[in-house]
């Protein structure tokens, strides 16, 4: 989250947080239905045949359509007709390009002044997952780097009763270095990515070259980033299932937290505690990927401002991730329009592209029954693959939105931090996820990445250019899991590949 969203969430809240409910029971349901999802959720131990219901990876809400670029931009296949009309305006909100300010299209302006893409669909490219620079290409829209420096004193200002924690943000540049700028302004530089082979030998004598990235940053328009500056790359996420997610009762998603490795199997998923701005809450961050948000709406809002410059009546921040060291992009002029609202993007633009995301739909699973997809399953479990993937989850029966109601949902994410070693740290801490933590990214729609996307660059920064070369980099508190896939003889790794991609 960058620094001044946080101490936008700092002065909106005081010192009066409160959880938003009880978070050691699940409340939604009771008796037969407790028994019923505990069933529905049992890990797998029949390998011969798929399981019940494993062709619809977002239930009700699962889409059926021919595979293709597509794929990922469908709506759930549960919503209303009227929920339709509100999903294809977001969509069109969602695909605007923003021009800068002033101009004659007022709807569409407020862009920047600094920023890293035009538009949601810039970054987020046909709903799917944004890649590092491929070669030859100069720009970098769909990945950035994050920026922050350690603390100088005590984190007094954002550890509030020891639950929130902030990001400081570069001094200069802010909390990411944006490379872009509006007529007028100097974007604030480049990325530069050096790649270094690194060769891994399989147990069977494979061997297979990984790329260690380096980063840094270049052209610098504004003088040199402060001395002890962390640079994180990110790449966009995928965007299906969002509303599933966020239905899944935060009591079922801490259940599989193991902070102290109680059961000694070397997994101690946390979870990222951060505040709902919405309901001024402290509430279960599951978004991004250090789970650094809690919401859909809130990551909307964020991404607007930093990644856009663009204001909503969340984030009001109308230049963006402007410094107080950046005196000409703060003089630039806002799109802000009184007569259309108080922010750049009023509501109903945030509460449109909130249900566009949410309602985004997640495709059926292929080849369930394949003899070498079951095989690779086998292998996923085996290698202790599940313990961090949880296949699946219930939603809450209370969800505002009946699409999303009690829908027995297959993500393969447990959406808490894990340390994941040397090999993949950016050394960078965001909330209270330390430079060594991430999220689980879910699976699903994973084998779509190259129909959907163009590529298959996996993990934070892309650094992975296929699934085998993603698993490989694991390490930390999924070294074991590592190893074992690393073990595995040719076939058996070619059946959990396609087992992976078979979703």
């Amino acid at each position: 989250m960058h620094i001044r969203l946080t101490f936008a969430l700092v002065a909106l809240l005081g010192t009066g947080l409160v959880f938003a409910n009880d978070l050691t029971q699940r409340t939604d349901i009771s008796g037969d239905d407790l028994a019923r999802v505990a069933a529905v959720t049992a890990p797998a131990t029949d390998f011969s045949k798929p399981e019940k219901f494993e062709t619809n990876p977002a239930g009700k809400a699962t889409t059926r359509f021919s595979v293709n670029a597509d794929s990922f931009s469908h709506f759930q296949a549960n919503l209303t007709f009227e929920q339709e009309e509100q999903f294809k305006l977001g969509n069109a909100l969602f695909r605007k390009i923003w021009v800068s300010s002033p101009s004659s299209t007022q709807a569409s302006d407020g862009l920047g002044p600094l920023f890293n893409a035009r538009g949601c669909q810039s970054c987020h490219i046909k709903d799917g997952r944004g890649h590092p620079p491929f070669p030859g290409q100069a720009e970098n829209v769909s990945m950035f780097l994050r920026l922050s420096v350690p603390p100088k004193e005590p984190d007094t200002r954002l550890a509030m009763d020891g639950v929130i924690a902030g990001e400081f943000g570069d001094p200069v540049y802010g909390t990411q270095l944006q490379d872009f700028a509006v007529p007028g302004l100097k974007a604030e530089g480049r990325m530069v990515i050096d790649y270094k082979d690194l060769p891994v030998t399989l147990g069977d004598g494979t061997v297979v070259t990984l790329r260690q990235p380096t980063y840094s940053a270049a052209d610098l328009a504004y003088g040199p980033l402060a001395a002890d500056v962390r640079l994180s790359p990110r790449i966009a996420n995928p965007m299906i299932g969002l509303g599933l997610v966020e239905q899944i009762p935060a009591e079922d998603i801490l259940a599989h937290a193991d902070p102290e490795d109680r059961d000694g199997d070397g997994i101690s998923g946390r979870p990222n505690w951060t505040v709902a701005p919405e309901t001024k809450t402290v509430a279960l961050g599951r978004f991004g990927w250090k789970a650094g948000m809690a919401t859909i709406r809130s990551q909307s809002a964020a991404a607007f401002a930093g990644d856009v410059g663009i204001s909503t009546p969340l984030v009001n921040l109308p230049h963006g991730d402007c410094t107080e060291f950046q005196t000409e992009c703060l003089a630039m002029p806002t799109g802000e329009q009184p007569r259309l609202g108080v922010s750049e993007a009023p509501d109903p633009v945030l509460d449109l592209v909130t249900f566009y995301a949410q309602t985004l739909g997640v495709p059926e699973r292929r080849d369930v029954d394949d003899p070498k997809v079951l095989a690779g399953k086998k292998g996923f479990y085996g290698a202790g693959c599940a313990s961090c993937h949880i296949p699946k989850f219930v939603t809450s029966k209370a969800a505002e939105n009946p699409a999303h109601r009690f829908q027995l949902i297959w993500p393969y994410s447990d959406f808490l931090l894990h340390d994941m070693g040397e090999g993949l740290a950016d050394h960078r801490p965001e909330g209270q996820a330390d430079g060594y933590e991430w999220r689980t990214p879910p699976l699903w729609g994973i084998g779509l990445t190259q129909t959907v996307s163009g590529h298959t660059f996996f993990l934070h920064d892309g650094r992975a250019r296929n699934l085998t070369e993603a698993i490989l980099w694991h390490g930390g508190e999924a070294q074991a899991s590592r190893d074992a896939f690393a073990a595995m003889s040719a076939d058996e790794r070619a059946d959990l590949v396609t087992f992976l991609e078979s979703m």
